[in-house]
């Protein structure tokens, strides 16, 4: 069986893929092909690199703080500082923060470039910002694609690509399991965008109210594509309280998204079941 996921955007949320690709690696599933937008860009690159669910929970958790952990503990995990390297500020304009120490970072971590050294046909999304249209890139060096496709407007500077200007692919295609192979058997999509609540105040912030203003478009998106074309299972991480950048509460993120892991391997095992 043919089976395609796709890994949608979320910020911090998108730790939660971590917890579905274990999901996949216990159950003895290995997708054919991934697709990934901002967040699931990144896991999509690490997972098709080779590297499992586990040992991508273990290397995030090096970077994390857990609830468990004493003060020595937090001491001795030195590499949990490198997310105030990762967060560097730039003043041109074009964007809050920079990326191009996370994303150092990160290919240092998987020694993967290009596309095609990919263990699993990868392709990411990002959006053309002139065009409006979706930019689907899955050949050539993978670092431009993934800092192209995590561009969020405001936050991180636009990418230029082949003459093109490109941000963010949730601008266009936040979860895009319509772009996968039409000869997948099984289809999987995963929306990490998780829900808001509101403040004791109920008026948001200013980056409040934009960065979930881009979620509530994202949302709409994901709904109308939905009613033309579904994928065979669509599985979206209860993920509350996780802020835009909070990625070092990994912990926190990966223990809400546990219910979704499970719902998961249950839905995964009826489909099977009925297709014997």
């Amino acid at each position: 069986m043919k089976i395609g996921v796709a890994l949608g955007g979320g910020g911090a949320k998108g730790l939660a893929h971590v917890v579905i690709l274990e999901a996949l690696d216990e159950m003895g599933i290995k997708p054919a092909c991934v697709t990934g937008t901002s967040i699931g860009a990144v896991a999509g690159v690490i997972y098709c690199s080779g590297f499992s669910g586990k040992e991508l929970r273990e290397a995030i958790s090096r970077l994390t703080i857990s609830e468990e952990d004493s003060w020595k503990d937090v001491i001795k995990k030195k590499q949990i500082f490198k997310w105030l390297d990762f967060i560097s500020p730039q003043f041109d304009g074009t964007g809050l923060l920079k990326t191009e120490k996370f994303i150092s970072f990160l290919f240092d971590e998987i020694k993967t470039k290009t596309f095609e050294e990919l263990c699993i046909p990868l392709s990411v999304v990002a959006s053309d910002f002139w065009s409006r249209d979706e930019v689907i890139l899955s050949q050539g060096e993978l670092i431009p694609a993934v800092q192209a496709s995590m561009a969020l407007p405001g936050v991180f500077p636009p990418v230029v690509l082949g003459g093109r200007v490109l941000i963010d692919g949730g601008a266009v295609n936040p979860v895009p399991f319509d772009i996968l192979p039409s000869d997948c058997d099984f289809t999987i999509a995963i929306d990490v965008i998780g829900s808001r609540t509101a403040g004791p105040d109920r008026i948001p912030s200013l980056t409040d109210a934009i960065f979930n203003t881009f979620q509530i478009m994202e949302k709409t998106i994901i709904r109308e594509k939905r009613r033309i074309s579904s994928p065979s299972l669509y599985i979206e991480p209860d993920i509350t309280g996780i802020r835009l950048l909070d990625f070092y509460k990994a912990d926190q993120i990966f223990k809400q998204a546990l219910p979704a892991k499970d719902l998961l391997k249950r839905e995964i095992d009826r489909c099977m079941e009925r297709q014997e």
